[in-house]
């Protein structure tokens, strides 16, 4: 069995979620007999440029092949505000706007799009919806192609372009049953194949005390929110709530956020920004913590949610974002807030109360053995992959 996984990119050092999950699940696949997987992706790692970072060519990453092509065209200086000025008049938009915006997302990569569809993969996996090298890509292979979404509530998905992309593919993998009511509601896809299957963690080493004196917390109690920087993730709206929060409850509580900085939070005492860090001092920084804040309203599965209740700790989410809260909802491993009333009582509740934390992330935890266990979830993918490709 051959599997060709198609990414706009692809590497250990990127932080995107649904780009993490193919490479764990294309690595993993790769140590069963009889498949071979590769990976065709651009030279880029910084989705916010989608500027060339890897060489172009061949090359090995944990058993995985890996062929990288060039960027032609990377992510537009005005993207942001030429995508403000299309999406107030969604009326306005016509097949040729949407090309346009398609083009200045970016990443535009012509010599990755002749491999995909000159692959000889019995079946190929497509992720995220969102970008190019799907869009483009995947009609060109529709009779093997198996597209995992990573599909959220948000404005891009409306476009009519997309209406294509997934009624073309033979297969639909989902990472929760939220996610895939949603597709199912907006797109006529009920008939295809489709499985919701998640994905895995893999816990690391780290000592709370090191991953404090790293990033210098000392003995201050602190929550804790994981992934990049960026207003689009919430991380704007967490850090003004958690400002607020501390001018009524003055006190020693921290907020870190850990991860890439695209947008800096205004300075306060109270509030540690450490940029990237490593697994150790993240898993450190996780076993430590009151609890994990996940405040991105737009989210189709959170990793860092399964990564957390790993270490033995609740998480708080952000009630806009359906999948996030229905998972804290099934695994009884977590609480979510709407308003700034409700951040404030989720928080004064967890500082509290050692008793309900605990109850809170063992719960996670049982709810991540019987689901996301990752031989459990590869198994799955594999048995959905032999399906379609048993079916042409």
């Amino acid at each position: 069995m051959k599997i060709a996984f198609v990414t706009p990119r692809y590497g250990a050092e990127v932080a995107g979620g649904a780009e993490t999950g193919a490479r764990r699940v294309a690595e993993l696949l790769a140590t069963r007999p009889g498949w071979a997987i590769e990976t065709l992706t651009t030279c880029a790692l910084d989705e916010r440029t989608w500027a060339d970072h890897y060489p172009p060519g061949e090359t090995e990453v944990s058993g995985v092949r890996v062929r990288r092509f060039p960027i032609e065209s990377g992510r537009h200086p005005q993207f942001d505000e030429r995508s403000r000025a299309l999406f107030a008049d969604p009326e306005a938009i016509t097949a040729a706007t949407e090309a346009q915006w398609l083009s200045d997302q970016g990443p535009v990569a012509p010599a990755l799009l002749d491999a995909v569809a000159t692959s000889d993969a019995d079946v190929l996996v497509f992720t995220p919806y969102l970008f190019d090298p799907t869009v483009r890509g995947l009609p060109s292979v529709a009779s093997r192609a198996v597209l995992v979404p990573a599909a959220h509530d948000e404005a891009p998905i409306r476009l009519a372009m997309y209406r294509r992309v997934f009624a073309d593919a033979s297969g639909l993998v989902f990472h929760t049953e939220a996610e895939q009511r949603f597709v199912q509601e907006h797109f006529p896809v009920g008939h295809h194949p489709q499985t919701v299957i998640g994905l895995g963690c893999d816990p690391a080493p780290g000592e709370p005390g090191e991953a404090r004196t790293r990033v210098g917390l000392g003995d201050r109690p602190y929550v804790l929110c994981l992934g990049r920087v960026d207003d689009g993730k919430g991380t704007g709206y967490l850090a003004r709530f958690f400002a607020a929060y501390k001018e009524r409850c003055p006190g020693p509580l921290a907020l870190v956020l850990a991860g890439p900085v695209h947008d800096t939070p205004a300075p306060h005492p109270d509030i540690v920004v450490t940029g990237r860090v490593d697994e150790h001092t993240k898993w450190g920084l996780l076993r430590g913590a009151i609890a994990l804040v996940v405040p991105s309203a737009h989210e189709s599965f959170s990793i860092v949610l399964l990564e957390a209740w790993s270490a033995g700790i609740p998480v708080i989410v952000n009630g806009r974002c359906v999948p996030t809260r229905e998972q804290c909802a099934r695994s009884g491993g977590g609480l979510w807030y709407g308003r700034f009333a409700t951040f404030a009582a989720t928080l004064d509740r967890l500082v509290e109360s050692p008793a309900l934390r605990a109850s809170l992330a063992a719960k996670g935890r049982d709810y991540v053995i019987a689901r996301y266990q990752w031989g459990h979830v590869v198994d799955r993918y594999a048995a959905f992959l032999e399906l379609i490709s048993g079916q042409r």
